[in-house]
């Protein structure tokens, strides 16, 4: 199993250098990898609608001019690291993701959390208990960023401990 280091590594090595400012955000979990590079800011006459559409249209440039090339990297990473490889683009506030999975997870839940769910779905704040599921990860991600990054971190630091320990 690739670790995100190794990912890293060879996305390094292999993405072309004038892509992208700096190097990408690079995430990934046992289904999917995600490369979102950030692009040069655009200059655009007029006002905040301006500069979005301005964003907007850069990444939109990015994302067809690079297309064959992202396409024969997604397949080589594949082969490599058995996970898609998902592409995205951010300039300022304005970020894209191009090809992306929605996978499936199965959950157990309880009365309570399903009727939670249910009042979601009736009031028309989600089309399903899915979406609703979707709805509750996301508005717990943005917050509680700042906690989930605090145990992002604890766990890193479990798995350097535990790469030294006597097992390794």
């Amino acid at each position: 199993m690739a670790t995100i280091d190794e990912v890293k590594g060879w996305l390094s090595g292999r993405l072309p250098k004038d892509w992208f400012t700096g190097t990408p955000d690079v995430r990934m979990d046992e289904d999917e990898i995600w490369v979102v590079g950030t692009l040069p800011e655009v200059k655009a006459a007029g006002g905040a609608e301006a500069a979005s559409a301005a964003r907007d249209g850069a990444i939109q440039r990015f994302r067809e001019t690079t297309r064959d090339e992202r396409i024969k990297i997604a397949g080589e990473a594949r082969e490599r690291f058995r996970r898609n490889l998902a592409w995205g683009a951010k300039i300022g506030d304005e970020t894209a993701l191009f090809t992306h999975l929605s996978v499936p997870v199965m959950t157990r839940l309880r009365l309570p959390e399903r009727e939670l769910l249910d009042t979601l779905v009736k009031s028309g704040v989600a089309r399903s208990r899915s979406h609703a599921l979707a709805w509750c990860v996301r508005l717990v991600s943005k917050n509680e960023s700042s906690w989930l990054d605090e145990l992002k971190e604890a766990m890193a630091k479990v798995g350097e401990v535990r790469s030294q320990g006597p097992l390794n």
